[in-house]
């Protein structure tokens, strides 16, 4: 990745920040998105500490300008882009029938709506780039059964769909679309859920344990690195074994 420019969302912590970490680490030049300007930074500094080329940039994926605010200073920063993550989140819990329309826009708007905009904004960007690569964050949720979830993994689903249609219409340019699907991972997020629900998503698993966010980042590298140069328009599942059960 020595050379290529990254926008990381949702990069100040767990998964996103372990990919921020992996990219700089594998030589790129990393840019972390994020609600928080103080996280934002304190992520940039940590990566520069590690000795790469970082910055932090304050992005609220609902809000359009944001988008077009962080791909502007992302290429006066670093003169382009050539890889877009897409992994920040929003962990909507709330039961059918009690579901309500601002919590439903407010999780659509982060986990879709954002990240399709972010795209769109980043296009010509890759368009330019001769190693132009997209990683969309999904969940195994879009796959299985998940009560209590479905605006998550209704949204998650969605972003599998889009995944597929932007390969297809970006591979022209030569740009490579594909999604990331973790199971059950120790992060934050993670650990909001009861004991009993994390131990289940544990007996779901056939390794029997969480992921570390540390385990996404060979998969992320592979899809949006030459050595994945034949592999656009997939969904990698890394979930330890459970979805196929």
């Amino acid at each position: 990745m020595t050379g290529r420019t990254v926008i990381v969302t949702g990069g100040t912590r767990g998964i996103g920040l372990a990919l921020a970490e992996g990219y700089v680490l594998a030589g790129a030049r990393v840019v972390v998105a994020s609600r928080k300007p103080d996280a934002c930074e304190q992520a940039a500094e940590h990566l520069r500490a590690l000795g790469g080329q970082a910055i932090g940039v304050r992005t609220h994926l609902g809000n359009v300008d944001d988008l077009g605010a962080l791909v502007k200073r992302t290429v006066d920063k670093f003169g382009g882009i050539d890889v877009v993550v897409n992994n920040a989140a929003n962990p909507l819990v709330q039961p059918l029938g009690e579901i309500s329309a601002e919590a439903l826009t407010k999780s659509y708007d982060v986990n879709l709506r954002g990240p399709v905009f972010l795209v769109q904004e980043a296009l010509p960007h890759l368009k330019a780039s001769e190693h132009a690569a997209v990683l969309n964050m999904v969940s195994i949720g879009a796959f299985v059964f998940t009560p209590m979830a479905s605006v998550y993994a209704s949204a998650k689903a969605a972003m599998m769909s889009f995944t597929r249609s932007m390969a297809a219409e970006f591979v022209p340019f030569g740009i490579r679309v594909n999604a990331l699907a973790p199971g059950p991972v120790d992060t934050s997020m993670m650990q909001q859920n009861p004991p009993e629900v994390i131990a289940g998503m544990i007996g779901g698993t056939l390794m029997k344990r969480l992921a570390t966010p540390d385990e996404m980042i060979g998969v992320a590298l592979l899809l949006t690195s030459d050595a994945g140069s034949y592999i656009t328009g997939q969904v990698m599942i890394v979930d330890g074994g459970g979805t196929p059960r």
